[in-house]
């Protein structure tokens, strides 16, 4: 009979867990990732293909120049392909790519989570903002 310790298979953590290099590429990341009008950009790809003004019209108040700044670095990042079709006037799709699509779960529950805590934290923050200043 083998008799496990309690903390065997636990994966012991280093005691400084601040690795510069592994800071900057989940903050290059999470900048992409967690930029507004990308979470809604890959939101609305999500239901497949769609081309620049359907994406505009689909988005409301995104500026032209805002939606070609984030489908550009979608892109550049892998997580949307651009495709154009040679025809009169041009057509062009933007779509997922595997890696986009990897990140709907994890977006598309970030969402719903912000939905459902919304109003708690706006009330937290009107308590908050209503407290006589204590912090240093």
């Amino acid at each position: 009979m083998t008799v496990r310790n309690a903390q065997e298979g636990t994966r012991l953590l280093p005691g400084n867990l601040h690795v510069p290099e592994d800071c900057r590429a989940v903050s290059e990341v999470l900048a992409r990732v967690g930029d507004k009008w990308t979470v809604l950009v890959v939101s609305t790809l999500g239901g497949g293909p769609k081309r620049f003004n359907e994406l505009r019209r689909a988005l409301g108040s995104i500026s032209q120049r805002m939606l070609t700044l984030t489908l550009r670095g979608l892109e550049r990042d892998g997580l949307v392909t651009r495709t154009v079709f040679p025809t009169v006037p041009p057509r062009v799709d933007y779509e997922l790519t595997r890696l986009g699509r990897s990140l709907l779960e994890p977006v598309n529950g970030l969402s719903l989570w912000a939905r459902k805590h919304r109003a708690a934290i706006a009330e937290a923050r009107g308590r908050f903002d209503a407290e006589p200043t204590k912090r240093a």
